[in-house]
């Protein structure tokens, strides 16, 4: 009965690791604490004014750095030696990438988010990808607004970002 009991604990701390199989799947929580001097760092605009837009990222350096909009996070990401007192080398000196989910409000992981491009909602830099918690709530938006592709996080490149601030 002893080695049962034993077995059993050994058993039920190697499934403690294992996400689905956690009673409580508790998702992390993310905040956005910005105030109204806030200023995104690729426009420099006030990013209270626009709360479906904001998006943040946690550098490892102890730095927080606010953007008016996903495009302006994804500009960022892409090329952070752009804004070189931030002190980021690569994106393995990100901590945490937040965006504001556009229907709910809610802030959420950048990383697992999908993205709307070319639907008919324009933040305050322009054309924009919208974010959102889910794919269906990422399908649904696009088929309201005319959105024309979704987007997870890795797939989102340069060269998207660059077309919808016309550069390209």
């Amino acid at each position: 009965m002893k080695l049962f009991t034993v077995l059993l604990f050994i058993t039920s701390l190697l499934l403690a690791d294992t996400p689905a199989l956690k009673p409580f799947n508790a998702q992390a929580f993310y905040s956005m604490d910005y105030d109204k001097n806030t200023t995104g760092l690729v426009r420099h605009l006030k990013v209270y004014k626009a709360p479906k837009w904001v998006a943040k990222i946690k550098v490892r350096n102890g730095k927080t750095v606010y953007f008016s909009s996903p495009k302006s996070m994804f500009e960022f990401y892409h090329r952070p030696g752009k804004w070189f007192d931030v002190g980021v080398k690569s994106e393995r000196d990100f901590s945490e990438i937040v965006v504001t989910d556009y229907e709910t409000l809610k802030p959420i992981n950048a990383e697992t988010a999908f993205f709307v491009y070319g639907s008919t909602a324009t933040s305050p830099s322009g054309d924009d990808l919208v974010p959102l918690a889910t794919k269906e709530a990422a399908e649904k938006f696009s088929k309201a607004y005319s959105g024309k592709r979704i987007f997870k996080f890795d797939e989102v490149p340069d060269a998207l970002i660059r077309l919808l601030n016309g550069r390209i």
